[in-house]
């Protein structure tokens, strides 16, 4: 559980960092994985920031999550949503040896969608933001373990 948390806090503070430097792809790679969920946390107006397990949610696992990076700043993000799998317009895109990260925002700026891998533990963090414009936003945050 901590190593969760530890994880969503890295990736904050790597997001956080990566704004004053949107871009930074350092090599070029192509990977599909795998995904099977963990967890997930819900915030919103029935849940405030509440855990479920994945035996207790009814979602699928990502039969195919791929991410196909290229230098200097061509990251393309397919497989883990619709939004994000159309999305060719990423706001962040962070990519190094051992971590990828991405920030993608709709037009309005009140939905975006970011994750980060990493790489070397197969560790996937998957966070939807919506109504962020609003008192009322609604936080979906998915841990995923790849392979």
């Amino acid at each position: 559980m901590i190593k969760y948390f530890l994880y969503l806090s890295l990736s904050l503070l790597t997001l956080k960092a990566s704004f004053a430097q949107n871009i930074d792809i350092q090599e070029d790679i192509k990977i599909d994985f795998v995904c099977e969920l963990e967890k997930k946390i819900l915030k919103n107006s029935e849940y405030n920031y509440q855990t479920f397990f994945a035996n207790d949610l009814n979602e699928k696992n990502l039969d195919k999550f791929e991410i196909d990076a290229q230098q200097p700043e061509k990251l393309l993000i397919n497989g883990l949503s619709m939004f994000l799998s159309k999305n060719i317009e990423l706001d962040v895109k962070v990519v190094n040896k051992d971590i990828v990260l991405f920030k993608a925002f709709d037009k309005e700026k009140n939905y975006s969608e970011s994750g980060i891998i990493n790489r070397k533990s197969g560790e996937l963090v998957h966070e939807i933001t919506k109504n962020i414009k609003s008192d009322n936003f609604e936080k979906d945050i998915s841990f995923y373990k790849c392979s």
